[in-house]
């Protein structure tokens, strides 16, 4: 009898024991196992105005994984217009990392309280911010664009863009306020950031020309860079470019010459010109870079907005051109003596890049795309 008792109690404690283990290591069955959510890769495209830098963010914006913005920073700038570029750097590179983390709440600091969607900057640019849940109006499957995004979608609340950042693998900014690297080093060491920097560049002669096309756009950014003082003038274009190509070389030996072991993998750099020639490639790379699907539908979009027949002619438009002759127009309607003080004010970084020296009008003219680009740095 007593053994007969004795045999209960071990078998019941062993029952107790099995129990206690499998409910202590193993989930409840009522719980589904759970997989856990990649983190989201963040992409800065760093580059300087009137450079393709708009065109390379929709590549990045038009990816039904991206959620993207084109220059938040300039809130800032347009808030605190008073300082200098090296002042605003840290505001710039805050707002940069909220952003990043979809803590929109930073616009709080440069926008009333009664703000709204369509009072960001270039929101309409956006794929992601012209689709659900920013948008119901289209698919986010869609290469939508930015007329029609900005006639359809500009009535939503400003929380849908906070909203939808949350629900993307990617968050890309296309920035052209940062003129050091070293700046950025913070948020590339940061645990929270997965940050992938492409440093996008353009022949100097190019940029050149296209600012002077957009001159009155530019004031307040260029007396930001230089000074109010220095931009004014003969000379004030070319201070300024001065300055931008010195940042170029900057964030280039930055990136590539001295790398810390944080940057590891995480710089490219990219010109324009490559881009124009060879866009399929060049997206491919970027896209590889930034570990994202280069879809059938997106070499499609790539191909045709690079093989039109438009001439860019206006600030930000992102419609079809002939992309490649766009690029080279500075050949044929900037005067030999621009492009030599140009080419004095911007030769290292020039020599650098890759962009050969042009040494008179006529080879100005003459000169091959092949002999002008030879000395590939990509």
């Amino acid at each position: 009898m007593m053994k007969s008792r004795m045999v209960q109690v071990l078998l019941i404690l062993a029952i107790l024991s099995f129990l206690l283990i499998h409910f202590h290591f193993l989930p409840c069955s009522n719980n589904a196992p759970t997989e856990e959510k990649p983190s989201p890769v963040h992409i800065l495209i760093l580059s300087s105005w009137r450079s393709g830098s708009s065109f390379t963010g929709q590549i990045f914006s038009q990816h039904p994984s991206v959620f993207y913005l084109m220059e938040p920073a300039w809130h800032v700038w347009v808030t605190m217009y008073q300082n200098s570029a090296k002042v605003l750097h840290m505001a710039v590179r805050d707002l940069v990392r909220s952003v990043f983390l979809c803590d929109m709440s930073v616009f709080d600091a440069y926008m009333s309280s009664q703000k709204k969607k369509s009072d960001l900057f270039q929101w309409e640019t956006s794929r992601a911010l012209c689709s659900p849940p920013a948008c119901d109006s289209f698919s986010r499957s869609d290469i939508i664009t930015a007329g029609n995004c900005r006639t359809i979608c500009g009535k939503y609340p400003f929380s849908k863009v906070e909203e939808a950042c949350k629900t993307y693998s990617h968050v890309a900014i296309k920035e052209v306020r940062f003129f050091d690297l070293k700046v950025l080093y913070p948020l590339l060491t940061d645990p929270s950031l997965n940050l992938r920097i492409i440093h996008l560049v353009r022949d100097p002669r190019a940029v050149f020309r296209s600012r002077e096309k957009t001159m009155a756009d530019l004031k307040r950014d260029s007396n930001i860079v230089v000074g109010s003082q220095r931009t004014e003038g003969e000379m004030g274009p070319y201070n300024t470019m001065q300055v931008i190509c010195k940042s170029h070389v900057e964030i280039y030996k930055a990136g590539r010459q001295a790398i810390p072991s944080f940057l590891k993998d995480r710089y490219l750099l990219v010109r324009y010109e490559d881009i124009v020639r060879d866009p399929l490639a060049r997206a491919a790379q970027m896209y590889r870079f930034a570990e994202l699907h280069f879809t059938p539908e997106l070499q499609k979009w790539v191909h045709n907005i690079t093989h039109g027949k438009g001439q860019g002619a206006r600030a930000f438009d992102i419609g079809s051109r002939d992309a490649l002759r766009v690029s080279q127009a500075w050949r044929k309607t900037l005067p030999f003596q621009k492009i030599e003080k140009v080419q004095n004010v911007c030769k290292d970084a020039m020599d650098l890049l890759g962009y050969r020296l042009v040494q008179s009008e006529e080879e100005q003219k003459n000169m091959s795309l092949d002999l002008l680009f030879a000395q590939n740095s990509s």
